[in-house]
């Protein structure tokens, strides 16, 4: 059957998918690109916040009109979603054919094979590359769930305890997706510095990237998403910057560094302690990328614990910040706390701090005027009617969808390596001249 596959949420949904279409395919159906074109349509949700929940409900939604138009013979819902609120689902959506957890993708290929005699089950556990990404640019996840407990989150009670992949394991799909043509492996998990404790007994990351730093092929780039400011220490950043691969780029979500919101929040480290990883990091190399995470409006967060973010941004010069305002998400701890800030407080703690950081985020991108960056080319305008052309890209500051791009005049394709001279630079976005290509 034709399969239309619509993924919601985070990266690492989307090597869910990924999973979830290696079966598929193996099981003799055809992904499709569009809904239109589909006899199934399955949705791989997303339910961490509640704003995803409804944009989760929506798309659900549209689905469920196609089949009633008769476009679509079937709906599959499936993931984070049904894992959260699987018996409200059943009985609010009842046109969807089938219910999955996050993980129990072989059920989807064993009821699509009883829906179609000529599918058989599916077994075969590779990934196939879906057309929603680049495929200069894969997503490497290490493991399922978390163990660190946070009093606002709801991941442990959607996709439960740690486990992580065997390095042996990680390193074979590494190797894979570079035959496929992959030439930057973000690694995704909900904590890397947790990564393998469950396996091995102790944090395995310095495992994993030896390995991958053994075995990848010179020129790829490893990128890191999510790692935890609780198990960050100086050492562990000595070591991810002697590493061939690993680019010069953390994302350490500390969202915030106010010590007692800090408790409140079940995160087992101090404003001090982020404080000095920072600077280390700051010491060992003045151009490191450094991105991070913030919460606003946190219950019993006061404006004096709100100033010291700012004054700790201002200290930090972070390349980019991401900010959210606290939801109260079911289930946890802090959906219960006293003192709830209310959401226009914490909407104009938002603005502000996105203001300041504005200006921060400005200034590092001044640094790197008059400078060489390798660029990983995303798109490319060929030279028409005497212009010399333009490709966009993404230098080792810029990590897939949530930070800025380097544009430059001349030609290049889609997926190549290049250098760029930066000669202007507006905010998250650098500009310049094509140099070479690598």
């Amino acid at each position: 059957m034709n399969v239309f596959l619509l993924t919601m949420g985070c990266a690492k949904n989307a090597v869910d998918s990924e999973r979830l279409g290696g079966r598929l395919v193996s099981a003799g159906h055809r992904i499709v690109a569009s809904a239109d074109e589909a006899e199934v349509g399955i949705i791989n949700t997303c339910g961490f916040i509640q704003d995803a929940v409804k944009e989760n409900v929506d798309a659900i939604l549209d689905l469920e009109a196609m089949k009633g138009a008769g476009t679509l013979r079937h709906i599959v819902v499936a993931g984070c979603l049904v894992n959260r609120y699987e018996a409200e689902l059943r009985k609010e959506l009842p046109s969807v054919d089938l219910f999955a957890r996050a993980e129990d993708w072989d059920r989807i290929v064993d009821w699509l094979a009883g829906a179609d005699r000529g599918a058989v089950p599916g077994r075969v556990r590779r990934r196939v590359a879906l057309g929603e990404g680049a495929p200069w640019t894969r997503y490497l996840k290490v493991g399922e769930g978390c163990d660190t407990f946070c009093s606002y989150c709801a991941i442990p009670l959607i996709r439960g305890r740690l486990r992580s992949a065997p390095v042996e394991d990680l390193v074979g799909e590494a190797l894979a997706l570079c035959r496929e043509g992959a030439r930057e492996l973000c690694l995704v998990g909900q904590d890397l510095t947790a990564y393998g404790t469950d396996l091995y007994g102790e944090p395995g990351i310095r495992r994993l990237l030896t390995a991958l730093d053994a075995e990848l092929p010179q020129g790829v780039w490893v990128r890191l998403l999510y790692m935890h400011p609780d198990r960050m220490t100086e050492d562990l950043v000595d070591f991810l910057c002697g590493r061939r691969t690993v680019l010069r780029y953390l994302d350490v979500p500390i969202q915030h560094v106010d010590d007692d919101v800090l408790a409140r929040m079940n995160r087992r480290t101090t404003g001090e302690h982020i404080r000095r990883i920072f600077r280390h990091v700051r010491e060992n190399d003045p151009l490191f990328a450094i991105r991070t995470t913030i919460m606003t409006g946190f219950p019993g967060e006061t404006e004096r614990q709100f100033g010291r973010v700012l004054d700790f941004l201002e200290e930090a010069e972070l390349d980019r910040v991401g900010a959210f305002v606290y939801s109260p998400e079911e289930g946890t701890p802090a959906a219960s706390f006293p003192d709830q800030v209310p959401r226009s407080t914490a909407e104009e703690r938002y603005a502000r701090l996105m203001e300041l950081q504005a200006g921060i985020t400005q200034a590092r991108s001044e640094l790197f005027l008059g400078r060489d960056l390798d660029v990983l080319v995303e798109d490319a305008e060929p030279p028409e009617g005497g212009s010399e052309g333009e490709v966009w890209g993404r230098s080792y500051r810029d990590a897939p969808e949530v930070d800025g791009a380097v544009c430059a005049a001349g030609t290049a394709a889609r997926g190549d390596l290049v250098r760029v001279r930066v000669t202007d630079c507006e905010e998250c976005d650098l500009f310049g001249t094509l140099e070479a290509r690598l």
